[in-house]
This record gives C-alpha cells, sequence and structure tokens, in this order.
C-alpha cells in the first residue's frame, strides 16, 4: 500500500520561505510522477507543481512561478516543495500527489501553511 507522508508546513510572515516534504512508502517511487496541489478555506483544490519521475521536467501554476520550485531524491524517495516570497493567499493545506498511468493515484493527508500578513 503506497503511503505518502507530508511535513514542513506552519506558520511564516508574509515574505518568509518553507519547505514542505513528501515521504513515500510502500510502492516504486521512482516511477511516479508528482505533485503539490493547495486548498485554501472555502477554495476548490487546486494545482501547485508537478514534477516527472526522472525530475526531467517541472511544471508550476502561474501563482507561484518565480517563488516555488519543486524537487525530487528518487533515492530518498521524497519529493520537495521550496516556497519562498510567500504571500497571505499562499495559505493553505498543502497536499502531495503521486501518479503513474491512468489507474493509480495516490493523495497524501495535507500540511497546513499559514502565511501571516
Amino acid at each position: 500500500q503506497v503511503q505518502l507522508v507530508e511535513s514542513g508546513g506552519g506558520l511564516v510572515q508574509a515574505g518568509g520561505s518553507l519547505r514542505l516534504s513528501c515521504a513515500a512508502s510502500g510502492g516504486t517511487f521512482s516511477s511516479y510522477d508528482m505533485g503539490w496541489y493547495r486548498q485554501a478555506p472555502g477554495k476548490e483544490r487546486e494545482f501547485v507543481a508537478a514534477i516527472s519521475w526522472s525530475g526531467g521536467s517541472t511544471y508550476y501554476a502561474d501563482s507561484v512561478k518565480g517563488r516555488f520550485t519543486i524537487s525530487r531524491d528518487n533515492a530518498k524517495n521524497t519529493v520537495y516543495l521550496q516556497m519562498n516570497s510567500l504571500k497571505p493567499e499562499d495559505t493553505a493545506i498543502y497536499y502531495c500527489h503521486a501518479v503513474q498511468g491512468k489507474y493509480f493515484e495516490r493523495w497524501g493527508q495535507g500540511t497546513l501553511v499559514t502565511v501571516s500578513s
């Protein structure tokens, strides 16, 4: 059973930085495309960033481009989201997502990021 466990969330002032981690267990991490999504209070879950299984391709939402960086370490079965220049509108629960082909996907339980103004 594949499990994804996020960590690194917390309270930070606007302009600050956080690094989220998502550790995977129970599967073949190096074969999964990984992503980060977020859900703010009262809003739909939205895409933040994604990285291909090899790490060779990355994708970002326009709202975070230039501020956030997604990376992965397949030896550690972990994907990261470095978040810089945080804004109050980045406040949300951040979820890790794994996908492989059409038939496999998993979500983590989420980690809360709160950015104070």
